[in-house]
């Protein structure tokens, strides 16, 4: 994680931002000395169905005659 960064730097350098959160970094956004804000990347629905691959092995039956 990087230091909080002002949002007037925020607003002009959003799109490094975000690619650093794609990358898995979390990007803290301060107004004056206080924390507001956290940039993060969301999680993708590739990965969610990922995880149920195989989900139903054994379940399946195709025919020998298929």
């Amino acid at each position: 994680m990087s230091d909080p960064i002002s949002i007037s730097e925020a607003t002009t350098q959003l799109s490094r931002l975000v690619a650093q959160a794609e990358r898995g970094d979390e990007v803290t956004i301060r107004r004056g000395d206080k924390p507001v804000a956290k940039l993060v990347a969301i999680e993708t629905p590739r990965a969610s169905l990922r995880s149920a691959f195989g989900a139903l092995r054994g379940q399946i039956v195709i025919a020998d005659d298929f």
